[in-house]
């Protein structure tokens, strides 16, 4: 499944399930197939969504977090980080609330 997280007045953000269902947990709305985001619980999203980053970097620091993935030949290769998943979707809230804008979302 992929999310596509539209709204007038920024591009398009696509997120494979997964973590499309982790942002939505983040924000505290349901993970559902269709929904709708409202400028004025925009500034708690976006602060639900800092936060949950910080948390995961510190977790990553004190080495709690996940561990590397392999490839192949048993070298760590690149993970996606939380901060990477969730900037995009943080750029599209903050432009969003600021145009006064609902974002909308559909699989």
């Amino acid at each position: 499944m992929i999310y596509k997280f539209k709204c007038k007045v920024t591009g398009d953000v696509l997120m494979a399930g997964p973590v499309g269902d982790r942002m939505l947990r983040i924000v505290g709305k349901p993970v559902a197939a269709q929904g709708i985001m409202q400028p004025r619980d925009m500034p708690s999203d976006i602060r639900a969504l800092e936060l949950a980053v910080a948390d995961d970097e510190s977790r990553m620091a004190d080495g709690k977090g996940q561990p590397a993935l392999q490839d192949e030949a048993g070298e760590a290769a690149e993970t996606v980080t939380l901060r990477q998943h969730a900037w995009p979707f943080i750029e599209m809230l903050k432009q969003a609330q600021a145009a006064d804008e609902v974002i909308v979302w559909g699989v």
